[in-house]
């Protein structure tokens, strides 16, 4: 039974795509706690220029970077911190920068033809995401961290095991699933995590994501006993990230357009 179930961890695994931020689950998931909490006039102002929900367009950002027509979309899913971990801007962009452009540039959204309102949503919806992931803070000014760790005797990108192995080994849910588990904070409680500014959310993330980079050592392997509590005492956080991405990710969305 313990071999069957490391073998399905690194299945799971083998289908992460180690370039991005969440995977697809990740992403559909926190769009679709969003979705949930969206006022009925901001869900209507939005599906207006979608054409469908948003947790359609969840993962376009990654599904579209590869394109020649959006060379910028491949440095800009992740952002930096000093050793203070204050946010560091990048003059090439990220994922800080323009969540903050597309968020002021829908301010005035009625101002704007479809076409651009189509795309910063695409960039809210998205980058509030990959803003949350555990992996995708640069610390120092860096490049992000990863290397090679080994489960069970295979090896893994340590990245892609945050980006989505994490919540795919932890329980296989989908995207609907993950909302209902996950979605049961009091309104008070939403409104304490939405508070504060999009550099407080990403301050916060990299306080509670630098110890991930503790947990295993470049080149370390764990056996199936060590990779089987490495999940069951990193999911909790994983699951913590996306809960909170979907709700501010509601919480922006209701504020230019509910």
């Amino acid at each position: 039974m313990k071999k069957l179930l490391l073998l399905a961890i690194a299945a799971l695994l083998l289908q992460v795509d180690t370039a991005a931020a969440w995977g697809r689950t990740g992403h559909d998931a926190i769009t679709y706690i969003a979705e949930c909490h969206l006022t009925p006039r901001a869900r209507r102002a939005i599906e207006r220029y979608l054409g469908h929900s948003i947790v359609y367009e969840a993962s376009w950002m990654d599904d579209w970077r590869s394109e020649p027509e959006y060379p910028w979309g491949r440095a800009i899913h992740s952002a930096s911190v000093d050793e203070n971990l204050d946010y560091m801007p990048d003059k090439r962009g990220d994922v800080v920068s323009s969540l903050e452009r597309s968020i002021e540039a829908l301010g005035d959204y009625r101002a704007l033809d479809d076409s651009t309102v189509v795309a910063c949503l695409r960039s809210i919806i998205h980058f509030m995401g990959d803003m949350h992931c555990p992996g995708h803070v640069r610390y120092g000014g860096g490049k992000l961290k990863s290397y090679a760790v080994y489960f069970d005797g295979r090896k893994y990108n340590y990245h892609s095991v945050w980006d989505d192995g994490i919540l795919q080994a932890a329980h296989r849910w989908g995207y609907i699933e993950y909302g209902h588990q996950l979605d049961r904070c009091r309104k008070e409680e939403i409104r304490e995590i939405c508070s504060g500014t999009l550099r407080d959310w990403f301050r916060e993330n990299a306080e509670t994501s630098r110890h991930i980079y503790e947990l295993v050592a470049p080149e370390q392997h764990l056996d199936a006993r060590e990779a089987r509590s490495f999940f069951n005492h990193t999911h909790a956080m994983a699951e913590r990230q996306i809960l909170r991405a979907g709700y501010r990710l509601a919480h922006v969305l209701n504020e230019l357009f509910g």
